[in-house]
């Protein structure tokens, strides 16, 4: 594939939204960067992110770009532009993995390959699992097993926004740090997401139902996660694990190897 020469300019700042709706009404903010003939890179950030956090500030969408994809992101409900749901019912990991097809359909893209970081890696397992026939294959960076959030004290992250009471848990308050660092987060939407998560009979990656489609799966060295990861890897039909040298689960993303290992993946579809 030639490589597209991009001003840094429009890889750096963010297109307005085009707003799509999912089959259940929610809004989803959209975005698009590079030639609309392209192949199609379907990118979708992790929990307490966003599209711009995600795949615009460490570098992602400009690699894609040059590379001679098209990168379709949105932010996930709950997150950044989208409508931001107050009840649980609304974060089933199915629900999630339905909202990307649903942007697919209203792009008319058939066919793309997946592209997930954290919680968006999960919702990616569901997503190639159930569309094996459009997405040609797919990274899935710090993709979690187990239950999803499971760490996160929701009755500390409860007090703490009805009334400022400290959170003791360090788990929790490295994600509430998480949450407050992105501009826009809705912390008690990002709760009702957890319990959502929790909450689904599907939740759990079920290595007897792998998806079948070529996988990279991609953790962080100090990532707690990662042997959790390592395993759902060797699961997969197709799937490889890339350990990315020297990274936690929240700096991962922005890893020159992270990303130089993505694209050597997707260039050989």
């Amino acid at each position: 594939m030639d490589a597209v020469a991009v001003p840094l300019s429009d890889l750096t700042s963010m297109p307005e939204p085009q707003q799509v709706y999912a089959a259940d009404g929610t809004r989803l903010a959209t975005y698009t960067w590079g030639d609309l003939d392209a192949p199609v890179v379907v990118a979708v950030h992790g929990f307490a992110s966003n599209a711009r956090d995600n795949w615009v500030l460490t570098g992602w969408v400009r690699e894609l770009t040059r590379a001679g994809y098209r990168v379709l992101a949105l932010d996930q409900r709950g997150h950044g532009h989208s409508a931001k749901p107050h009840q649980p019912v609304d974060y089933g990991i199915r629900t999630l993995a339905t909202d990307v097809e649903s942007v697919m359909d209203a792009y008319l893209v058939d066919d793309a390959f997946y592209l997930g970081y954290s919680l968006g890696a999960r919702v990616g397992w569901e997503v190639v699992r159930d569309l094996p026939q459009r997405i040609e294959r797919a990274v899935l960076g710090g993709v979690p097993d187990g239950i999803p959030l499971a760490r996160l004290n929701l009755d500390q992250v409860r007090a703490y926004i009805a009334d400022g009471t400290p959170v003791a848990d360090q788990t929790t308050q490295n994600y509430i740090a998480l949450t407050e660092r992105v501009p826009g987060n809705d912390l008690q939407a990002l709760v009702a997401l957890a319990e959502g998560m929790r909450a689904s009979g599907t939740i759990d990656p079920d290595p007897a139902d792998a998806p079948t489609r070529p996988i990279l799966f991609a953790t962080g060295s100090k990532d707690a996660i990662i042997e959790g990861s390592r395993a759902l890897a060797s699961a997969a039909h197709d799937g490889r694990f890339f350990e990315i040298p020297n990274r936690n689960h929240f700096n991962a993303p922005g890893s020159r190897d992270f990303k130089e290992a993505g694209l050597a993946f997707l260039a050989e579809g």
